[in-house]
C-alpha cells in the first residue's frame, strides 16, 4: 500500500500573516476555509511540490514557531537564495555541515558556501517564517540509489525538465563519441538516461 506524505501542519499565531507570507514566496494557495469564529483551514503548496502545509485557526495544538527542520529540495541553491532574497524571505547565506553528512540542528557545524564540488544533498540553505518556523531547502542534483521508483519520472517545472535534457545531451554526445557512430534511436536513450539519473540507477553508457 502506497503512503504518501501529503500534508504537513505547520503552527502559527496570525493565520492571515502566514498566508500572505507563503503566497508572496509563490506558494499555492489551495484552500482557504471558515466554518466558524474557531475554525480555520489554510492550504499552501510550495511549487513543484506534491506535498502541501496547513495552518489555520484550531488545527493543531502545537505552539506557533516550533515546527523545525522543515525541508525543502531544489536543484540550484544559489538560485534559490537570490530568489527567496527578492521575495523577502530573508534566507541564511548558503552553508554546509562540518560533518559532511546532514546538518546540525540550528546553526550548529555550519560552514559558509557549497558542498565541496557542489555534491548533491550536500548544501542548504534556512529562512523562517513570521513565527519562527523554520525551512531547510538542501540542494538535491543527483537522487541516491533507490531513492525513487525508477518506473516513474516527474519534473517539478520546465527549468527542471531543461537542464536534464542538456545532461542527457551532453551524456549522450559522449555515447556517440564513444560508439563512433550517430544514434538514430537517440530519444529512447534520452528518455532512459534521464529516468535513471532522476531514480538513482545505473546510467546508460
Amino acid at each position: 500500500m502506497d503512503m504518501k506524505l501529503e500534508v504537513v501542519v505547520v503552527p502559527v499565531s496570525d493565520v492571515d500573516r502566514a498566508k500572505n507570507f507563503y503566497t508572496a514566496l509563490g506558494w499555492r494557495l489551495d484552500v482557504d476555509i471558515t466554518t466558524g469564529e474557531d475554525f480555520r483551514v489554510v492550504q499552501v503548496t510550495p511549487p513543484g511540490s506534491s506535498a502541501s502545509i496547513t495552518f489555520g485557526t484550531s488545527v493543531t495544538s502545537q505552539t506557533p514557531g516550533t515546527a523545525q527542520g522543515l525541508h525543502l529540495v531544489v536543484n540550484d541553491i544559489h538560485a534559490a537564495y537570490d530568489e527567496l532574497k527578492r521575495l523577502g524571505a530573508d534566507p541564511s547565506e548558503v552553508f554546509h555541515d562540518a560533518g559532511g553528512v546532514f546538518h546540525h540542528a540550528g546553526t550548529d557545524a555550519r560552514v559558509p558556501g557549497p558542498a565541496p564540488q557542489r555534491r548533491s544533498y550536500g548544501s542548504f540553505l534556512s529562512f523562517s517564517d513570521p513565527d519562527g518556523n523554520g525551512w531547510v531547502l538542501q540542494e538535491v542534483t543527483t537522487r541516491r540509489p533507490g531513492r525513487l521508483d525508477p518506473s516513474v519520472t516527474t519534473f517539478a517545472s520546465t527549468s527542471d525538465l531543461a537542464a536534464a535534457l542538456r545532461r542527457a545531451a551532453a551524456a549522450h554526445g559522449e555515447h556517440e563519441r564513444r560508439t563512433g557512430a550517430e544514434d538514430p534511436n537517440w530519444p529512447d536513450w534520452y528518455a532512459g538516461y534521464m529516468a535513471s539519473e532522476q531514480a538513482g540507477t545505473e546510467l546508460p553508457s
